[in-house]
Order: structure tokens, then C-alpha cells, then sequence
């Protein structure tokens, strides 16, 4: 199971920036180590990053073997209206997962 934590202001004024955190749990295995018995680790990473607000895309990250294991991505967005923060990560083998927070925009 892969940890996410979301970090999102719960109520923001209109216009206003705000800030958007995230993190995820992820080996982030690039392919080029080789475990103890010479056998070449399988590639495992988190391949891209999505985030959408009320269903419009705010950020989209194509992400490489590079990236340090739990990512860590930190954004911002600007209030227009309460609703919803969806969060996407595409693993290499096509697994996705999603997170999803709430915004009140006053």
C-alpha cells in the first residue's frame, strides 16, 4: 500500500494564492543497481504527476529514474471556486493512484 499525504488549506479567499504539498511513499528504483546476487533490480518509478482543481489541470510533471525515492512536490494554485484537488501518479507498470482533498473558498 503507498502512502500519500496531501497538505491543502482547508478555506482560502478568493484570488488568493495558496499553497499545495505533496508526498508520496515510493522506492523510485531506477533499473541500474544490481541486488546482492548480480541480478539487475527491475525499474519501478513513478513515471508522471497529475494534479487538477474543479477538473482543470493545475501542474503535470513527467517524472525520470533520477527523482529521489518519496517524492516530495510542493505548488501553487489560485482560489476561484470551492471544490475539489485531484492528485494522480502513474507508477511504470500502470498502476495509479489518486488522493483527492476538498478546498473552501470564501
Amino acid at each position: 500500500m503507498t502512502t500519500v499525504r496531501i497538505r491543502v488549506p482547508s478555506t482560502v479567499k478568493q484570488g488568493e494564492l495558496f499553497e499545495i504539498r505533496t508526498l508520496i511513499q515510493h522506492p523510485m528504483e531506477s533499473g541500474q543497481r544490481v541486488d546482492d546476487n548480480g541480478r539487475p533490480v527491475p525499474r519501478k518509478i513513478l513515471r508522471r504527476f497529475v494534479c487538477t482543481y474543479n477538473g482543470v489541470e493545475v501542474i503535470a510533471a513527467d517524472w525520470h529514474p533520477a527523482v529521489a525515492s518519496n517524492p516530495y512536490l510542493a505548488f501553487f494554485a489560485r482560489a476561484g471556486e470551492s471544490g475539489s484537488i485531484e492528485f494522480a501518479w502513474t507508477d511504470d507498470d500502470g498502476t495509479l493512484t489518486r488522493e483527492t482533498a476538498t478546498i473552501q473558498v470564501t
